[in-house]
């Protein structure tokens, strides 16, 4: 009798498999890039964060390495969506689950469908440092003359490139899209997404060197945009002061190079000029009739930000924008992204560079507190991430540049600045934030000038109401 019913048992889970194989084959249906694209012009908003969602939106179901959104699909259909786009054909309840063999991919193949659509120049950009900065000055510029598209935020990685694409409708003239890495051949893939016309590399320099290998990984990464560019005929914008980037250009065979730097034999030439904490740029250029040299004061502070006005400054000449008009984009901008940004407090002027950092962007940041006026100066740095078997390395040398330099205080904060204290006793060096808060809170910081400066991981900014 217990054979019978193990007998009967079996026979009816081989029956329900059969039944659930007959079912997934009859209702599973593939849609191709051109249906969802149909969908999407016909006024659904793309959309990957439930906390997102407005009516009509088409929900891709995104998994990472802490999350499925196949999860929300649900709760993105009550909370309004009309789609929900997967690729776990086990969630599939109705024709409002549109099932792909890989989400991601289908969201940026409908991302590149889009773009082909579009008639319009595309800006991209990538470099170690200053993308942002100089994504937000060449907006500020450009929307002087055209409607401008531009990165938001921080999309600007394999999802977010193309979320940036599929945000950009009919009524844009131009866009600039930022374009992040850490390994080999992501700026490859996201050249193919944003198809650029223009190009930019804003520099070379120690960032990402665990997933790059090192300084010359990151050349070969970043070059990767100057080999879209040499594919498709594009326009290279090039900062000729650095050396970096100047020897990467004998490696390719470009249709159209704009260089820029301080020298006079290029095609855009300044030198930056202060008032105050705030930095400007006097420019002219041979190549663009602009002589003689005219001058623009930013709202932005460090000398290193010379080179992301300049950068603006030559893409809006090539362009066709006005000596006023280029000049009047780069007075307005106010960075608001706490990168370079310059906040007063009652007790302080913080110079706010929290977003991100890197050996070479601590380095320059260091240099320009250097060189500022005010008498009294702290700097806190955080620790830098990414560095890999670099780490220990180049965190020595950013404590020693910043004790040589004998600001009145240097205070260091995170892991890998701690596990060297002991040897650099002149610095003052905490484990955690909440270390450094009881510290800033004990032992106040007044009337000085503050760098703040550290990873985007070490969330300095809650130090500010410290400040």
């Amino acid at each position: 009798m217990a054979d019978f019913r193990a007998f009967l048992e079996k026979y009816r889970q081989l029956k329900l498999n059969y039944f659930r194989f007959v079912q997934k084959n009859i209702v599973m249906h593939y849609v191709t890039t051109e249906e969802l694209y149909t969908l999407y012009v016909n006024g659904s908003k793309v959309c990957t964060d439930t906390r997102q969602i407005t009516p009509h939106s088409l929900f891709f179901a995104l998994k990472g390495a802490h999350f499925d959104g196949h999860c929300f699909v649900s709760q993105a259909l009550e909370q309004g969506a009309s789609w929900v786009v997967i690729d776990n054909p086990d969630f599939q309840s109705d024709e409002r689950y549109l099932l792909v063999e890989n989400v991601l991919t289908a969201l940026q193949d409908l991302a590149t469908h889009h773009r082909r659509q579009l008639n319009i120049p595309v800006i991209g950009l990538t470099g170690s440092n200053g993308k942002t900065t100089s994504k937000e000055l060449i907006r500020a510029v450009l929307a002087q003359k055209f409607t401008v598209y531009a990165t938001q935020g921080n999309l600007n990685n394999h999802i977010g490139v193309p979320l940036s694409i599929l945000a950009i409708d009919a009524d844009v003239e131009m866009a600039v899209i930022e374009m992040g890495a850490n390994h080999q051949q992501e700026i490859a893939q996201l050249c193919a997404i944003a198809q650029p016309n223009y190009g930019l590399i804003t520099n070379i320099g120690k960032a990402h060197l665990d997933g790059f290998g090192g300084l010359d990984g990151v050349k070969r990464g970043k070059g990767e945009l100057y080999d879209y560019l040499q594919a498709h005929q594009g326009v290279a914008f090039v900062h000729y002061d650095s050396e970096h980037l100047r020897d990467m250009l004998g490696v390719y065979t470009l249709a159209t190079v704009v260089s820029y730097g301080r020298q006079v034999t290029n095609d855009v030439c300044g030198m930056v000029f202060h008032e105050g904490a705030r930095v400007g740029v006097e420019w002219f250029s041979d190549k663009f009739d602009v002589h003689p040299p005219v001058r623009v004061l930013s709202n932005l502070t460090g000398e290193y930000n010379f080179e992301n006005m300049l950068a603006a400054i030559a893409i809006g000449l090539y362009v066709g924008l006005s000596v006023a008009q280029i000049n009047a984009g780069i007075a307005e901008y106010e960075p608001t992204n706490m990168r370079s940004q310059r906040v007063v407090t009652a007790k302080n002027i913080i110079i706010a560079d929290a977003y991100n950092a890197n050996p070479s962007s601590m380095s320059v940041a260091l240099d320009n507190m250097l060189h500022m006026p005010d008498t009294h100066k702290v700097v806190i740095l955080g620790d830098m991430f990414e560095l890999g078997e670099y780490a220990e390395v180049e965190h020595r040398k950013i404590i020693e540049i910043a004790l040589s330099a004998r600001f009145e205080r240097a205070i260091f904060v995170g892991q890998q600045f701690y596990e060297l204290r002991l040897q650099y006793p002149k610095g003052i060096f905490w484990e955690n934030l909440a270390e450094l808060k009881s510290y800033l809170t004990d032992f106040p910081v007044q009337q000085s000038l503050v760098l703040v400066k550290g990873s985007r991981g070490m969330k300095l900014e809650s130090i500010f109401e410290l400040l």
